[in-house]
């Protein structure tokens, strides 16, 4: 090629890029309108999306972006329960009562919920690997659960830095909601509320003056065995002993004989429900005949009556069952045709898991958009701050509203007494 030629070729080209320039200038295309954050709108049913290739604006601003569902795709809700082990029964009764939930909820613009139960043992070690799991999965949106305190306590910290809300329908540690978490909520009242409710009971009501208090040293049990102790000991009476227990053992005979010194009219046991029926099934041997178990709502299901039989006979707990209603009626007709057996048998989470899953689902259809591209986007943060912007949703457990610490409770508990091999209402609540 001549450089004359190639001169001349080179001012078409510049002159041709400057024109193209020119007319863009003069003919902007308009910017796309800019999408209210759909957790401020709370809308019932998925927004159709502006923005050009379908993804929405919200994905663009959202702090941890938008968890994407492509038709037939399905939004997976987790949950962190012992699934496996003495105290599995607690994560099969929670898993229970989420499936129906999810069940009663039905499709979304086409799209299908799932919930996945991983088992964490109930530990703080399982917890955070079941969390972890969770995180990596992109068609994971929220997480019920965890089930037990202490894994909670290592859950929460990386859910917070994914974006992922939860909402426990048993983690009653009180501490939970004490360190600014953004994502962590319950449905349950607090270990705290639990404890200043039973000591009031025992001293109160069943005139006891001497309590022992034992503990599995955990999150759960250790903490509220504390607000037992201080309590009690607040209203006038003596706390004769308070120890911790080693969880898992067969054999509580030597701690059982140290405390039967002490002479208390109640043990008070903080834990779950392995070691409970341990201590209860050695407590006549050990000189404590006379000697009334009061425990907590990890205890509380027929679990304990099956595996304590007569040694239950007269033993106290706490229990979640909620007041009789339409609602109730319906969810534990379903239940008992899915599954063969009561709700509330297994543990008292039945309903409060029920409650905490539709809470859930309610918060992720009312930040789901709909993208020109027919995909579904689930914005991150916006459905973080949904799921604590509950408000006045009326569950099985009662009017669910969370505070700005993820306390969502509607409710304080009920004490409940085994008499004939069968929990009932304890009298004087």
């Amino acid at each position: 090629m001549s450089k004359r030629l190639f001169f001349v070729l080179s001012v078409l080209v510049v002159a041709s890029m400057a024109l193209a320039a020119c007319g863009t200038a003069a003919t902007p295309t308009p910017a796309p309108a800019t999408q209210a954050p759909a957790a401020a709108t709370q809308a019932p049913a998925a927004t159709t999306a502006p923005a050009a290739g379908g993804k929405p604006d919200a994905c663009a601003t959202d702090a941890f972006g938008c968890a994407v569902f492509k038709p037939g795709d399905t939004i997976i809700i987790g949950m962190g329960a012992p699934m496996t082990g003495d105290n599995a029964s607690y994560g099969i009764d929670a898993a229970n009562g989420a499936k129906i939930a999810i069940s009663d909820a039905g499709d979304f613009q086409g799209w299908k919920f799932a919930l996945d139960a991983e088992d964490d043992g109930g530990t703080a070690e399982g917890g955070a690997a079941v969390a972890n799991k969770f995180v990596s999965n992109p068609a994971v949106v929220a997480i019920e659960g965890h089930i037990f305190s202490g894994a909670t306590q290592a859950a929460i910290p990386i859910y917070e830095k994914a974006g992922l809300p939860m909402m426990s329908p048993s983690a009653t540690n009180p501490t939970l909601t004490q360190t600014g978490s953004k994502v962590f909520n319950r449905d349950v009242f607090t270990d705290a509320t639990q404890g200043k409710f039973a000591a009031a009971y025992l001293y109160n009501t069943l005139k006891f003056t001497q309590i022992a208090i034992l503990h599995d040293g955990q999150a759960y049990g250790q903490g509220l065995a504390q607000v037992v102790n201080d309590q009690f000991t607040k209203l006038g009476g003596t706390v004769v002993t308070f120890q911790a227990i080693t969880p898992g053992l067969a054999d509580y005979s030597a701690v059982l004989a140290d405390v039967a010194s002490k002479k208390p009219q109640a043990l008070f046991y903080g834990g779950y429900v392995a070691e409970a029926v341990v201590l209860v099934n050695q407590m006549k041997q050990a000189g404590l005949t006379n000697t009334v178990f009061f425990s907590d709502d990890g205890v509380f299901g027929q679990d304990f009556l099956d595996r304590a039989g007569a040694n239950a006979e007269g033993a106290y707990a706490t229990s979640l069952i909620p007041p009789a209603s339409d609602a109730k009626t319906k969810f534990d007709a379903a239940y008992k045709a899915a599954y063969g057996q009561d709700a509330g048998k297994l543990s008292p989470y039945s309903w409060s898991s029920y409650d905490a899953a539709a809470v859930l689902i309610k918060a992720i259809e009312s930040v789901a958009i709909k993208g020109t591209d027919g995909n579904l986007y689930i914005p991150r943060g916006a459905l973080v701050t949904a799921v604590r912007s509950t408000k006045d949703y009326q569950g099985l457990s009662g009017t669910i509203s969370c505070d700005p610490t993820g306390e969502c409770a509607s409710s304080g508990p009920v004490f409940y007494q085994v008499k004939n091999g069968q929990w009932v209402p304890a009298a004087g609540q």
